[in-house]
C-alpha cells in the first residue's frame, strides 16, 4: 500500500485551457505543462491509495447533487503579497464553485481537510515566478474572457514526474444549465446526458 496525491478540479475546455496553460508557461512557469488548466475544488491531497474507491463513490454522490451551471471568467486578479499567485476571476460560478468544494471536503467524507487559506475560485496562470513575469501576466490578460456551460468537475493524480493527468470525470446529476445573466432563456439550454 502507498499513498498517491490527487486533487478535484473543473476542467477549463477548450480552446481557453489550452490557450491559458500556454499563457501561463510564456510567463515563465515552469510548472504550467503539467498541469491542466482548471478551478480547484480539492488543493492537492495526498491520500492512501487503498481509499480511492471511497473518494469515487463520494464525488459520484457530490456530482448527483449538483446541477450545471454558467462559468464566466473575467480579468486578473492576485493573491500577492499572501501568495505568490496571479489568477484569472471567476465572475459568474463561484458560488456554485464554493458549494461544490465544500460538499468534496465534506467532514463525514473521505477526504475532509481544512485549506490553508479561505477557498476562492480561480484559474492560475502564473504561481511562483519573478514579479516582472507576475506583472505581465496579470496586464496580459486583464482583458480576457471566457465561458462555457460546466456540467461536472473530475478527479486528478499527480504523477511522479509532477503532471496531474485526470483519472475520471463527475458528470452532475442535473442536465438543465440556467441561461448566461442577460440571455434569453431558450430550449437549447438543455444538454444531452452522457
Amino acid at each position: 500500500m502507498g499513498t498517491v496525491t490527487i486533487g478535484v478540479s473543473i476542467a477549463v475546455p477548450e480552446p481557453h485551457g489550452s490557450l491559458l496553460q500556454e499563457r501561463r508557461a510564456g510567463f515563465g512557469d515552469a510548472a504550467a505543462s503539467g498541469i491542466p488548466t482548471h478551478v480547484t475544488l480539492l488543493p492537492p491531497t495526498e491520500v492512501d491509495d487503498s481509499a480511492l474507491p471511497a473518494i469515487e463513490a463520494h464525488l459520484v454522490e457530490v456530482a448527483a447533487a449538483g446541477r450545471p451551471f454558467p462559468m464566466r471568467l473575467s480579468g486578473t486578479g492576485t493573491f500577492r503579497p499572501l501568495s505568490p499567485v496571479v489568477y484569472v476571476q471567476v465572475v459568474e460560478g463561484a458560488e456554485a464553485c464554493t458549494w461544490l468544494q465544500k460538499q468534496v471536503r465534506d467532514a463525514s467524507g473521505p477526504v475532509a481537510r481544512e485549506l490553508q487559506f479561505p477557498y476562492h475560485p480561480h484559474v492560475t496562470v502564473a504561481h511562483g515566478i519573478d514579479d516582472e513575469a507576475m506583472d505581465r501576466a496579470y496586464e496580459e490578460l486583464s482583458e480576457y474572457e471566457a465561458e462555457w456551460p460546466c456540467t461536472g468537475f473530475s478527479l486528478y493524480e499527480q504523477g511522479a514526474d509532477g503532471v496531474w493527468r485526470r483519472l475520471r470525470d463527475f458528470v452532475f446529476g442535473g442536465v438543465v444549465v440556467p441561461p448566461q445573466a442577460g440571455a434569453p432563456t431558450q430550449s437549447d439550454t438543455t444538454l444531452p446526458t452522457r
